[in-house]
């Protein structure tokens, strides 16, 4: 369960370096806290976003989603048997937002805040 609490940030997503043609691309750090369930705590990861698009996968992690040009951010996430999403707002320098999720340990919320490098 910890795995799709670090999938669930909303910008915590890697992907090659493209040229940014938003105003959302680009590195951020993502702080995730839970509120909700036996997910850790707090935990702290960074990444990219291209193109105003979010996905990562990696072995059984599949995360996709997108930051709309309102700054809108929803984003799905599915990690051996759990599932989740997150939703917030990103403005071009720092965002906030919700997430939830369901798996074997059971349900998961919390909040995650992002800051623009």
């Amino acid at each position: 369960m910890t795995l799709i609490v670090a999938a669930l940030s909303a910008a915590s997503i890697v992907m090659p370096s493209f040229a940014a043609t938003t105003e959302f691309d680009g590195q951020w750090s993502v702080v995730v806290h839970t509120s909700t369930g036996p997910c850790d705590p707090s935990s702290r990861f960074s990444g990219q976003i291209v193109n105003g698009e979010i996905f990562y996968s990696y072995g059984s992690i599949d995360v996709s989603g997108r930051v709309e040009a309102s700054g809108a951010t929803k984003v799905h996430v599915t990690y051996s048997g759990s599932h989740g999403e997150a939703h917030g707002h990103l403005t071009p320098t720092h965002g906030s937002g919700t997430w939830s999720g369901s798996g074997p340990d059971g349900y998961c919320a919390g909040t995650w805040e992002a800051t623009h490098k």
